[in-house]
């Protein structure tokens, strides 16, 4: 399946719990004017996630694609001290590993090695942020790739709906960038080019550091300060947020020749910090179930339907499904949402997914790396990281009244697109859409 509301990236979306195993309490600390959050650990794993704030924020559409090119170069295209070879030669000895990679969000560094380890794996990271060579030869090679990349995803029926979304959805909003950007503009970044941009945004004013990890709070002081002292303050910056409403139901058509017929829908979320946020995110994962079994066991419309709740700094709803019959999707979609809103869950359904979602954050923040990734996307993206530790508490409150209000305050007209036949689908039905009972034909 594409995306299943519990194959979400845990971490970006709506944080973790504390693991099982005893951990002493989390702290912050600020170093050189760095906020510096630190989750001590029982066993022998260093973690290091150094991240860079703004995501599709720093940089124009024009340049898509040039954030996700430096955060691959760092490791990629060798350090002033070390080539590319001889640079993963010293992480592949120990074991370690040092990469980078970014989202909508923000971008991450990082370090994950043995404590044993420590003081050979450092330097190499540090190294790998202060020091990039960005060497012509190499940044070729990572940039085919790219594209390469870029070409394949957009032969995929998947990628192309999910893009089409994004374009019509957030029109004139930072989030219609696509971090991965595009052939024509990765064609025509140049190495200079690149190592200028990220020099620009590797700034203190930027920067928030996450260590999980077993290590004294003096020793991690006095690195993180000898690592910050060649790194520029930078201007100041500010992570916007931007609230996402549907003032009006559309449809928007591209025909394609495809085997199936593609449908994805829009529509507004909390946004990550609002008192509603939990109890949305348990209300989108219960729909999903529901979604799955009208669409596919009941009416057999769809092999994989999906709804799942996509947060960050526009965080929205979103429901797709690949159909032989986009006409009688809609109006079992219809139908489900209008049920929903008239007479809520069950108190059962929430009681059990609260559970299942409690349970899941337990299982998927084991490691010390979920741990800091769960950390930083809370930090970034609520700016409470300590919400990563109260998750569960959290979660358990959450009313059934609580869960119906968010359902139906946030889901409610939807942008629809289409890829696939034109002459299967009849638009009229899609914009009648889920609160016009009395002028839809079909699903009520």
């Amino acid at each position: 399946m594409k995306k299943y509301i519990f194959a979400l990236l845990i971490a970006a979306t709506a944080g973790s719990i504390k693991p099982a195993m005893a951990q002493d309490e989390a702290y912050e600390m600020t170093v050189s004017g760095v906020k510096v959050i630190v989750q001590p650990t029982k066993n022998d794993i260093v973690e290091i996630q150094t991240i860079i704030k703004g995501g599709v924020q720093n940089y124009p559409a024009t340049k898509m694609g040039i954030e996700s090119m430096a955060m691959t170069a760092l490791t990629e295209c060798g350090t002033l001290e070390h080539d590319k070879n001889s640079f993963k030669d010293e992480l592949d000895k120990v074991s370690a590993q040092v990469y980078g990679y970014t989202n909508k969000n923000y971008s991450v560094i990082r370090m994950n090695c043995l404590k044993g380890d420590l003081d050979v794996v450092l330097p190499l990271y540090i190294e790998a942020m202060t020091q990039p060579k960005f060497d012509a030869k190499e940044f070729t090679r990572i940039k085919q790739d790219a594209i390469n990349d870029l070409k394949a995803n957009e032969s995929q029926p998947d990628a192309a709906i999910d893009k089409m979304a994004d374009k019509i959805a957030f029109a004139g909003r930072d989030y219609v960038k696509d971090p991965a950007g595009t052939v024509p503009i990765i064609t025509a970044l140049t190495p200079e080019e690149t190592k200028k941009y990220y020099q620009s945004i590797f700034t203190k004013s930027r920067m928030l550091i996450v260590i999980v990890a077993n290590l004294e709070r003096g020793e991690i002081e006095a690195k993180v300060k000898e690592f910050l002292g060649g790194v520029k303050q930078g201007a100041p910056f500010e992570f916007k947020k931007s609230f996402f409403r549907v003032y009006k139901n559309s449809f928007n058509s591209e025909k394609k020749d495809l085997a199936t017929n593609y449908v994805e829908g829009i529509t507004s979320g909390p946004q990550p910090g609002a008192p509603d946020y939990d109890a949305f995110s348990v209300a989108m994962r219960i729909f999903a179930n529901r979604h799955f079994l009208d669409v596919r066991t009941n009416n057999g419309l769809s092999y994989a339907p999906q709804a799942w709740f996509s947060s960050g700094a526009t965080s929205v709803a979103r429901f797709s499904v690949s159909t032989t019959q986009p006409d009688k999707y809609i109006a079992v979609f219809d139908k489900l949402v209008d049920k929903i809103k008239t007479d809520g869950f069950k108190a059962d359904e929430v009681a059990d997914m609260k559970v299942t979602y409690v349970t899941g954050f337990y299982y998927k923040n084991e490691t010390n790396s979920a741990q800091a990734s769960s950390i930083a996307a809370n930090e970034v993206l609520h700016s409470n990281w300590k919400r990563s530790l109260t998750m569960a508490s959290d979660v358990k409150k959450l009313t059934l009244d609580q869960v119906n209000t968010a359902f139906r305050s946030y889901i409610g007209n939807i942008i629809w697109v289409y890829q696939g036949d034109p002459k299967k689908v009849n638009p009229t039905l899609f914009i009648n859409g889920t609160l016009n009972k009395a002028d839809n034909p079909v699903g009520h």
